[in-house]
């Protein structure tokens, strides 16, 4: 979906500015639709601290967006990791081992007042939801009707999808459709299966503070410490999600974030977690687009909400 071309807009004209906040990144690209498919240009990622002030976090978020020289009154996207109050477009990050600085902070305000091309609308997108929302449309999920989507990065992200439709709610699916707030083992799942949680527990067993692809370059390379550590980590999910997968019933689970780089270590780990119809099925699948989905995703939601999707 991206390219490195010069941006042509289509004939229609209408070009979105899209934003990605991650734990510790937030990459931009502009997107306009072609035919209703995707054409994603002007990408750019900017590094932020997640333990980092509101100033800091803002102005690199706002930084991202200038570098894109889009319009003044160009509609945007973002997508942003909860917990998040996405209609008012307000952060209600605590304790969650991120963007803590930003507590209780209007989004929508302060990005509008600190991007320099004053923006038309800005809308806020889980970003897990609009991951799974642009695999689904024009990736790996293409073709599939119940699909779940999990994200790895700083923790875990997840979304349920039946049909084109987002299920955040029901017996099928974990409160809110969340997979960071399920347990194992009775604590919280991102105690175990999250990049804090993985760097604390090598250093406890090494004295060594690596971090997590490098953790994962030593497992490759035969480290008992690191195998064991990765192969335990991601069995814990696959253990966490089974009863949701037996419930929700997709025929595919697509996985993005930055860990899915280890997918040779990930893919057979988490499998082992599962069981029944799952446990050797092959319903896992790396993403098609890991770079692209979520702001692709995001902008889908924009455009259906101006009835163009």
């Amino acid at each position: 979906m991206t390219s490195d071309k010069p941006f042509r807009p289509p004939a229609d004209g209408v070009v979105y500015g899209a934003l990605d906040v991650g734990g510790t990144h937030v990459t931009g690209a502009l997107i306009a639709f072609d035919q209703r498919q995707p054409v994603v240009r002007s990408v750019t990622r900017v590094s932020l601290q997640p333990d980092g002030t509101a100033e800091h976090l803002l102005s690199t978020i706002a930084s991202c967006a200038d570098s894109l020289a889009g319009r003044s009154g160009m509609d945007w996207a973002v997508a942003v990791p909860g917990p998040f109050d996405h209609e008012r477009g307000v952060a209600q990050y605590r304790s969650v081992g991120k963007f803590d600085a930003l507590y209780g902070v209007d989004l929508r305000g302060e990005l509008s007042a600190r991007m320099q091309a004053r923006p038309g609308s800005l809308t806020f997108v889980n970003d897990a939801e609009a991951f799974l929302i642009g695999e689904w449309s024009h990736g790996a999920a293409s073709g599939h009707v119940r699909v779940v989507g999990i994200t790895l990065g700083t923790g875990v992200g997840s979304a349920f999808l039946a049909d084109g439709t987002i299920v955040a709610d029901g017996p099928l699916v974990p409160p809110e459709g969340r997979a960071d707030l399920l347990q194992h083992d009775g604590r919280p799942l991102e105690d175990t299966v999250s990049r804090r949680a993985i760097i604390a527990r090598y250093r406890e067993r090494t004295g060594q503070l690596l971090d997590v692809r490098d953790i994962a370059a030593r497992a490759r390379g035969g480290e008992a410490v690191a195998q064991t550590l990765l192969d335990g980590t991601f069995r814990a999910l696959g253990q966490a999600l089974d009863p949701w997968l037996l419930r929700f019933a997709p025929t595919l689970v697509v996985v993005g974030g930055s860990m899915t780089g280890s997918w040779d270590l990930l893919e057979p780990a988490i499998s082992s977690g599962l069981t029944g119809r799952y446990a050797a099925s092959g319903v896992l699948a790396r993403a098609a687009h890991p770079d692209s989905a979520a702001l692709v995703g995001a902008v889908q939601q924009v455009r259906r909400t101006e009835r163009l999707e």
